[in-house]
């Protein structure tokens, strides 16, 4: 199960309390106080791992605690220090304040660290209270609680493609084809649920991580269908992939849509359509669908070298497609843009 958001209690260790203890031994007549502090309680760190996927293993947590520390002990013993407890999260979560939004720390770098809650301080022992006038003091001081929070932690995938279409537009067909990942594929609509990644191998060991969104529909941005559950993954990808169907017997206009996704993408966030982005009219293998093509490119207000036709299923162009990514991957710059034609983009 893919859990991009949970909220969870957190509650770092308390402090071991001091104790009163007093040095008797045979030999020494006087041996005064001998109470040990006790230790510190153990904190919450968060941690980012690139090898976790979701949120989904902190689902079932509604309180997530850190170890106590251990009283002291007679003799100067001093408690052990409670451990600290490591949370793992994937990388590219945002902790939040639950109430007011804010986000407190965001993981974009693998073994990032974060310690949100401190341990208490362990309480003092007797030994800790004598003086040249006060030599046997009978006192002893708690430990203290460790801090404690409730925090929003939402999963906003980080990811160097990401693949935005209508439902069945074909994207887990094209992401299991360049990326070789098995992926539910049916011919029906919301087929994928939740995001799908893979890894495109380059040459020398390069790779680029893929995210398949889930698709939009009209609204989106408004929460319609999946609505903005999904959107936010689109905010950390570095460059776009749209892909439009070819749908050459329904009553469908490809032209449309793609505007139609470039409207929801501009109201949910407006710096979405500052990235750099390809278009894919996938499904050229079909029959009847040139007038399709040529009338997308006709209308088309982009540099041409940004559209591509293909068929994901049966492996069309794909190698094409492969080459321009990677090159704009190399080298992301503004795409040229008739600025006159484009005012219908953002309608």
């Amino acid at each position: 199960m893919f859990v991009d958001t949970v909220t969870i209690q957190l509650l770092a260790g308390k402090g071991g309390d001091g104790v009163i203890a007093w040095r008797r031994e045979k030999y020494i007549p006087k041996g005064g106080p001998a109470g040990g502090d006790g230790g510190n309680g153990g904190s919450l760190i968060l941690e980012a791992d690139p090898q976790i996927p979701s949120l989904e293993h902190l689902r079932n947590y509604r309180i997530i605690k850190a170890e106590n520390g251990m009283p002291g002990g007679a003799n100067n013993r001093t408690g052990r220090n409670g451990r600290d407890r490591i949370i793992k999260v994937p990388l590219g979560t945002l902790v939040k304040d639950p109430v007011t939004q804010e986000v407190l720390f965001d993981f974009t770098e693998p073994e990032q660290v974060f310690k949100i809650c401190k341990g208490g301080k362990g309480g003092k022992g007797n030994s800790r209270f004598k003086t040249s006038t006060h030599q046997a003091p009978y006192v002893c001081t708690p430990g203290t609680l460790g801090e404690s929070c409730e925090v929003d932690l939402e999963l906003k995938l980080i990811a160097d493609v990401g693949l935005v279409g209508m439902p069945n537009a074909g994207k887990s067909t094209l992401i299991s084809k360049l990326a070789y990942l098995e992926v539910k594929i049916a011919p029906y609509p919301f087929t994928t649920l939740r995001p799908n990644l893979g890894i495109l191998q380059g040459s020398e060991g390069k790779r680029l991580l893929i995210a398949d969104i889930p698709g939009l529909i009209d609204k989106a941005s408004e929460n319609r269908g999946l609505g903005i559950s999904f959107l936010k993954h689109v905010e950390r990808t570095s460059i776009l992939i749209f892909l439009i169907e070819l749908a050459p017997f329904e009553e469908r206009d490809p032209f449309e849509e793609f505007l139609m996704l470039r409207r929801e993408l501009s109201q949910y966030n407006p710096a979405l359509l500052e990235k750099p982005f390809l278009v894919a009219l996938n499904k050229i293998d079909q029959e009847e669908t040139s007038s399709l093509i040529e009338s997308f490119k006709e209308r088309y207000p982009f540099d041409p070298a940004t559209l591509f036709e293909i068929s994901a299923k049966e492996e069309m162009n794909l190698d094409v497609l492969k080459d321009a990514i990677w090159s704009l991957k190399r080298d992301i710059h503004p795409l040229p843009v008739d600025l006159e034609e484009c005012e219908i983009i953002l309608q």
